[in-house]
């Protein structure tokens, strides 16, 4: 199947970055979000980090302003009836998600692929939702989307070769390393990294250390980029926490519990660097 047209639910970080590398990549894209106000904001982001690459010599401005001309901003999710491809970059809730599979399946044609960019819930649980449970899989981008190389690829227990195949290289023309995961919570990325962010939470929690102690500990003892509190910060609290639970009631182990201190965090509104406070302060 020839993948002309590209569909993105979701205008956030995520969505608008997927958005930005499949226009770049030449391709036709329907970025969707519920409100106006959402769909310009991520329209923005993305002119704004196309400029960034003019700028620095990494693309000239008649490929920005093509890249753009291909982005449709779009509140009708009934767009997607256009759309070959669509990944689903919602909020990391399953009732969320479920609810725009239903709709994606009555609305797009029965020859496209749904994929979902979630951080850890199953993707054959997404599938049932739909009709088309052998062209659903998992397309699970790194944040932020057009600086992260790698695309978790994700197979459910009825996607298909072809659809698998498909989403592949679709990652590899979006100039993405591709890496294949099986159809557990949290996948390969998420199962590693967040109880390991978990982990540090609670060595705050237990007053082990400092958030900066912590974090440079992490940094420069195990050569980390980042520190995983900061990193909690900017991938955003409650994903971490969503992530974390569906851990926990996926695999009923205690090794998976989120730490008390994440959930009155995120009960508080300190979400990370989106609101201004999480783990540390941003002005």
């Amino acid at each position: 199947m020839e993948i002309k047209t590209f569909g993105v639910v979701g205008a956030g970080q995520m969505g608008a970055g997927i958005a930005q590398v499949a226009a770049v990549s030449g391709l036709n894209v329907i970025m969707h979000d519920i409100d106006e106000q959402l769909v310009q904001k991520g329209f923005k982001n993305i002119t704004r980090l196309l400029e960034k690459s003019v700028d620095k010599g990494k693309m000239s401005p008649g490929d920005k302003d093509a890249a753009l001309a291909r982005i449709k901003a779009t509140t009708r999710l009934q767009d997607m009836e256009a759309a070959d491809y669509v990944v689903e970059a919602a909020s990391e809730r399953q009732d969320i998600k479920f609810a725009i599979f239903r709709d994606l399946d009555s609305f797009c044609p029965a020859h496209a692929i749904l994929a979902s960019n979630t951080s850890s819930i199953p993707i054959g649980r997404i599938a049932a939702q739909t009709k088309r449970q052998d062209k659903v899989a998992g397309m699970h981008f790194m944040n932020p989307v057009p600086v992260m190389k790698l695309v978790e690829v994700i197979r459910g227990l009825a996607t298909s070769d072809d659809t698998f195949r498909a989403t592949w290289d679709l990652a590899l023309r979006f100039g993405k390393t591709p890496a294949e995961a099986n159809d557990y919570p949290g996948f390969i990325s998420n199962r590693v990294l967040m109880p390991m962010i978990n982990e540090a939470i609670y060595c705050l929690y237990h007053g082990v250390g400092t958030r900066e102690d912590i974090d440079t500990v992490m940094k420069l003892g195990m050569n980390h980029p980042m520190g995983p509190l900061a990193l909690a910060d900017l991938i955003g609290l409650d994903t971490c926490l969503a992530i974390m639970e569906t851990l926990y009631h996926g695999f009923s182990d205690s090794k998976y519990r989120p730490c008390p201190l994440l959930r009155r965090y995120v009960e508080t509104g300190w979400l990370g660097r989106k609101t201004g406070r999480g783990f540390y302060e941003y002005s």
